[in-house]
């Protein structure tokens, strides 16, 4: 198994980084919040999971232990496979996810896209003695990743390589939308309106 990755940024996507890694680039799909505190060519050292399948190995990143911890317990509940269980922590920290399995709160886990209301009773069943007690670290039941989209999603496209006045104007661009949605936005959704927008600039 892969603990972790350590070495410098050498590409940043929507939804993965390559770290280079003793010469290697190593492809690491991560969740917006992740990306968002990477930068080309800087350090980074992000926890991992590897994912095995018949036909593929993925390896997934993530910003600290306790993420990549959720991430895994997660996908031990029937249905959660590593893609709703990156979603999830896409949209709710892990102490906001513990903290809405342990109170029975359907509507923070319907927030996660792919997560009805049956699926979202179904996962408070099974995940009620698994995630453990909240730690205190997230203000309160369902709070984002992140408490400001606009800069989560600014941070991201900076460290995409745009330059600030072209993350300004794409951030402003998808404002609208973002502010359509009830509750916090999906930076994951908004982060890729606003690369369409500015290769429609370009």
């Amino acid at each position: 198994m892969i603990a972790f990755v350590s070495g410098p940024v050498a590409a940043l996507a929507p939804d993965s980084a390559v770290v280079e890694v003793g010469g290697i680039g190593i492809a690491v799909q991560c969740s917006p919040h992740t990306l968002s505190g990477l930068r080309m060519g800087q350090q980074t050292k992000l926890a991992t999971s590897l994912v095995v399948r018949e036909d593929s190995l993925t390896l997934y990143g993530f910003a600290d232990d306790d993420e990549r911890g959720t991430f895994e317990l997660l996908q031990t509940a029937s249905g959660v496979g590593p893609r709703l269980a990156q979603a999830m922590l896409a949209t709710h920290s892990p102490d906001a996810l513990r903290r809405a399995i342990a109170t029975g709160d359907e509507k923070t886990l319907t927030a996660v896209p792919g997560i009805g209301k049956r699926g979202a009773q179904k996962l408070l069943l099974e995940l009620k003695d698994r995630l453990g007690e909240p730690l205190g670290t997230s203000t309160g039941i369902g709070t984002p990743v992140s408490t400001g989209w606009r800069d989560q999603l600014h941070a991201a496209l900076i460290g995409l390589g745009y330059a600030t006045r072209e993350a300004d104007e794409a951030v402003s661009a998808v404002a609208p939308q973002a502010e359509a949605v009830a509750g916090a936005p999906q930076v994951g959704q908004l982060l890729k309106a606003a690369l369409q927008s500015l290769n429609r600039a370009r």
